[in-house]
């Protein structure tokens, strides 16, 4: 059994698809960031830099103590390599699904975090960070439009750089950029949308969303 640490956003979204595609069976274990229960030293002991998601895998491979795991992307690699699927045995696959993770959690990410906490949510509203972190965003959505030219999924088969990406292009409302500007990326949004287990692992903790 794998405790989930969660709560749903983009990166909360990333480990509950994930889990759900890869059909191992897991505990939610909700991390109220609006309340502050990140910061709460039971959490941080798992998760040391106060951040969601984290998992607790208590029957790992080979038996032995539980393993705490934090990062999405990291979590990601770690569930990959526990269920055997959705990242290539061999170098080549595996490196190119590696690498865009890596896009994904440095870059991808990140921006359009930045983007949408200036946009969005500062109350006061810089005109400078809208727009650099908008250009940004745009460029970055159009890197995976043309990485998905002529592709169904990011690298080849469906795969953990899909289920890294497709929570973060969910937001592309309230970021406020159509994704009828990037065509590739909306024929590959509008697939993965498709998949039963994607929407579970996205709609799992709906009714905490709106919490406050």
């Amino acid at each position: 059994m794998i405790d989930l640490y969660y709560w749903p956003t983009p990166n909360g979204w990333k480990i509950s698809i994930a889990l759900e595609e890869m059909g191992l069976p897991y505990h939610v274990l909700p991390v109220d960031i609006g309340h502050g229960e990140q910061f709460e030293a039971s959490f941080v002991a798992i998760s040391p830099n106060a951040r969601m998601p984290a998992i607790v895998d208590r029957d790992p491979e080979g038996g032995g103590p539980p393993i705490p795991v934090f990062e999405s992307g990291a979590i990601l690699l770690y569930l990959a390599s526990k269920s055997g699927r959705f990242l290539p045995a061999d170098p080549r696959g595996r490196i190119d699904v590696i690498q865009w993770l890596m896009w994904q959690v440095g870059g991808l990410g990140p921006m359009l975090g930045q983007h949408g906490h200036f946009a969005l949510y500062a109350q006061e509203k810089i005109p400078y960070a809208i727009e650099r972190y908008r250009r940004e965003t745009e460029r970055l959505y159009g890197v995976l439009d043309r990485r998905l030219e002529g592709r169904a999924h990011v690298c080849g088969e469906y795969s953990i750089a899909d289920m890294a990406c497709w929570p973060w292009i969910v937001t592309w409302k309230a970021q406020g950029i159509p994704l009828e500007r990037f065509p590739n990326l909306r024929r590959w949004y509008d697939a993965l949308k498709q998949r039963p287990a994607l929407r579970r692992g996205y709609e799992l903790g709906k009714e905490l969303r709106g919490r406050r």
